[in-house]
């Protein structure tokens, strides 16, 4: 069976793997049709995922079809396509008691901690499928990038009215962007690439962007989109260190800072910044079973249209030599989606 590995950092090898075995209880064989190329995917290449193990058939936003199920699921049957919620939480854990599967304490993600969806076929607990009657195997694989985005403005809580600045505008800054238009929100969206920007200004009719230079040139616009007052509620969807720490300097007093993004080193800022504003920061990891549900809806319904997302499209025998240059900002890449096999 063939497939792709990320044997160390930098190092994407195509391999032959055995065929997965029939289903057992609680799970299902699928069929990889469809394959997100996410910033966790480009950060475990890069070797800056701190969650990454190496080597790793990675892959974790996708779109799929059963072509089996194993005794006991009821949710999906053979011919269903489906995206894969690629969380894989224990369920008895502190978090999983509270419904916060998504920040299990023993969590395994696909294609990051556990073998992934960059092949032709795997198995996947059933529960962790979500059906559509409608949707392409495309879209499908664009549901768990807007899930993170969903959850992260849950996250951050913005009501109507509410100015809220989202830094970086990668799909997770995109997605983070798609459910906070929802809410009424008037949205600010700093990046240090222009045509990031310039999507943002086309696509959703953003009025206030940033192309970020400096902190200090930074605020000083803040200052003036929000008349001096900041934003009640800021989401750092970069990855960046540097980002995060400098972030604090945008919030409100009484704000809320969210950080979507992930980094390996550590994010400082001096305590007056936090206490002088009573300020409330939170992390957001992941997305909700829930979550899945809704944005199907959400993109069925004509609500959220994927389609601008997809610049990049790639055939399976063309990964390895491609996937680097998709890391540079330079390659214009929103969305890369790898063509793994069959219909779109």
């Amino acid at each position: 069976m063939r497939a792709i590995r990320l044997e160390q950092p930098r190092h994407l090898k195509y391999v032959q793997l055995r065929e997965p075995p029939l289903p057992g209880p609680g799970l299902a064989l699928v069929e990889t049709h469809r394959m997100g190329i996410c910033g966790t995917d480009y950060s475990g290449f890069l070797g800056k995922m701190p969650f990454f193990r190496y080597p790793r058939v990675p892959g974790h936003e996708l779109g799929v079809r059963v072509l089996a199920t194993g005794e006991g699921v009821r949710n999906v049957q053979a011919g269903d396509r489906c995206s894969v919620e690629p969380y894989m939480n224990c369920g008895h854990c502190f978090a999983c008691r509270n419904g916060c599967p998504n920040c299990c304490e023993s969590l395994e993600v696909i294609g990051v901690m556990i073998d992934g969806g960059l092949c032709e076929r795997f198995l996947v607990r059933a529960d962790k499928l979500h059906v559509s009657r409608e949707l392409s195997f495309e879209q499908l694989a664009l549901v768990e990038t807007l899930a993170i985005g969903c959850h992260a403005t849950d996250r951050g809580a913005p009501g109507e009215g509410d100015r809220v600045l989202i830094i970086g505008a990668g799909p997770i800054g995109l997605a983070t962007l798609e459910f906070t238009r929802l809410t009424g929100a008037e949205i600010t969206v700093m990046d240090r690439i222009e045509s990031r920007l310039d999507f943002c200004r086309r696509r959703y009719g953003i009025r206030h962007t940033i192309t970020f230079e400096d902190v200090p040139s930074a605020v000083e616009q803040m200052r003036d989109i929000t008349s001096g007052d900041m934003y009640s509620v800021v989401t750092d969807a970069t990855g960046s260190s540097i980002s995060m720490s400098g972030a604090l300097d945008f919030v409100a007093h009484t704000g809320t800072l969210v950080y979507v993004g992930i980094t390996t080193e550590s994010v400082s800022f001096p305590h007056p910044s936090l206490h002088r504003r009573e300020m409330t920061i939170k992390g957001s990891r992941n997305a909700l079973p829930a979550d899945f549900g809704r944005i199907i809806g959400l993109i069925e319904d004509g609500t959220i249209d994927t389609d601008p997302w997809i610049t990049h499209r790639t055939p399976f025998g063309e990964v390895v030599e491609r996937f680097e240059g998709y890391t540079r900002p330079e390659s214009g890449v929103i969305k890369a989606i790898i063509e793994v096999s069959g219909q779109p």
